[in-house]
């Protein structure tokens, strides 16, 4: 299709009003977006490629000057367009009634969410749609600004515990409202509860002592609760309320102990995520026998060397590779890093851009060839590094020093009678080889490095 457009010229846009049907639907694959929404645009497209198009140019279809008598024409005409195009439709600010009525009765469910997205829904729609059979459209309705009292209310008696999830969220809801859906039959509602920003003592303390644990804990992470009621979840018999008791915005520091020594790892790795962790502290917490707490310490960017230290003596490998990966590492982790027994770390060490050359140098004589091909990736490796491995005994590292853009001109000739033809296919590809290099090259036995240097 490409190659037949390329062989005709294209009409400059706007696209010439007497192109046919059959034209405009070659042009709707065109590479170029402006010749495409062009097509969405004309009157002459047909209506499935109008379908089609939509997805991309909604407001470009809506447009179309031929769309009203394409919908008088074809009355089912957007129910056979995609659900995607459909929504992109109904979603724009100018889409006229009967789009969103065709949107609301499309089988698809994309559409019926896209109307009901709608800041200008009128409240006869949102009405129906708080009734609608669907509960994603009810949900949508519970979660709509300025939606009116009366339906929060019948919402927050839905069948369905998402729908009323949503009327939980709501930011401002009367305080009978909140009291009864504290008293909801679903945990996950009750949850949600427990995580207003506004609410009262009294529920506080009775979804406290909810038979979920999964709301205890949601209480337990709010920053405004009385000091018996936090010290009660923080004692609970729940490890997933201990920890989430240790996730609040402050905690008194004698927990901090506490915590470092309780029996469940969540909660010891709850303490390590706390922010200002004394140093001492992460420093046990990485020889923790349990690698959710020490897992639980990567995410800190404010570990001693020590911690870190710790950390790599852990025998998970992504441990070490989180911390081979991470910025401003002392010299000492960095030390380590290239000793590890893992080839993976020690090859990921090998591109930083702060090692210093006498590692690189180090890794560029690894056992590995797969550490040392690293070696011969990283941004500036230095004359040395190149030249051993321009040289190593694995034709895989000999490639990769071939394309290094800081490969000495010197190695070129050594490189140009390797006797892999990968090397010489690599060294072949470079656009700072000689006249006379080249032509070697051209010259191989290699068909395929004899084509590389030709280019």
């Amino acid at each position: 299709m490409t190659q037949n457009l390329e062989s005709h010229p294209l009409p400059l846009l706007p696209l010439a009003p007497e192109l046919t049907a059959a034209e405009l639907t070659r042009l709707s694959e065109h590479p170029e977006a402006s010749v495409r929404g062009a097509v969405a645009r004309h009157p002459n497209t047909p209506p499935e490629v109008l379908g089609v198009l939509g997805e991309h140019f909604p407001q470009a279809v809506l447009g179309n000057p031929a769309l009203t008598l394409l919908r008088l024409a074809h009355p089912g005409l957007l129910g056979g367009w995609s659900g995607e195009t459909v929504a992109k439709l109904a979603a724009l600010p100018d889409a006229p009634a009967w789009v969103q009525d065709t949107a609301l009765r499309h089988e698809d469910l994309l559409p019926r969410l896209a109307v009901a997205g709608r800041a200008d829904l009128s409240e006869h729609r949102m009405r129906n749609l708080a009734c609608n059979a669907m509960w994603q459209l009810r949900e949508a309705m519970a979660r709509r600004p300025g939606l009116m009292p009366e339906l929060a209310l019948m919402l927050a008696l839905d069948d369905d515990y998402d729908v009323r999830k949503a009327v939980a969220a709501r930011e401002a809801l009367p305080g009978e409202l909140v009291q009864r859906l504290a008293g909801d039959s679903h945990a996950f509602v009750r949850s949600v509860v427990a995580r207003r920003l506004d609410l009262p003592l009294a529920q506080m303390q009775t979804l406290a002592d909810d038979e979920d644990s999964d709301v205890q804990a949601s209480v337990a992470r709010r920053h405004d609760l009385p000091r018996r009621m936090r010290e009660a979840l923080a004692a609970s018999e729940h490890p997933g309320v201990r920890a989430a008791a240790m996730q609040a915005w402050q905690v008194p520091h004698a927990w901090h102990a506490k915590a470092e020594n309780d029996a469940d790892p969540e909660v010891r790795a709850a303490l390590a995520r706390r922010p200002s962790l004394p140093a001492g502290v992460a420093e046990r917490l990485a020889r923790d026998s349990s690698e959710v707490v020490r897992r639980a310490l990567l995410d800190r960017d404010d570990l001693s060397e020590t911690a870190i230290l710790t950390l790599l003596e852990s025998p998970e490998q992504d441990i070490r590779l989180h911390v081979a990966s991470a910025a401003d590492l002392p010299t000492r982790v960095l030390d380590t890093l290239a000793h590890d027994a893992d080839a993976t770390v020690r090859t990921v060490l090998c591109v930083r851009p702060d090692l210093s050359p006498a590692l690189l140098l180090l890794l560029s004589a690894d056992p590995l060839a797969e550490v040392r091909r690293g070696a011969a990736l990283a941004e500036h490796p230095g004359a040395e590094v190149l030249a051993r491995l321009s040289s190593d005994a694995h034709a895989g590292v000999r490639r990769a020093a071939a394309a290094h853009p800081e490969l000495s001109p010197d190695l070129f000739g050594a490189l140009a009678a390797d006797p892999d033809a990968g090397v010489r296919l690599t060294l072949a590809g470079r656009d700072d080889l000689s006249a006379e290099l080249r032509a070697l090259l051209r010259a191989d036995l290699d068909e395929l490095v004899r084509q590389e240097a030709g280019g």
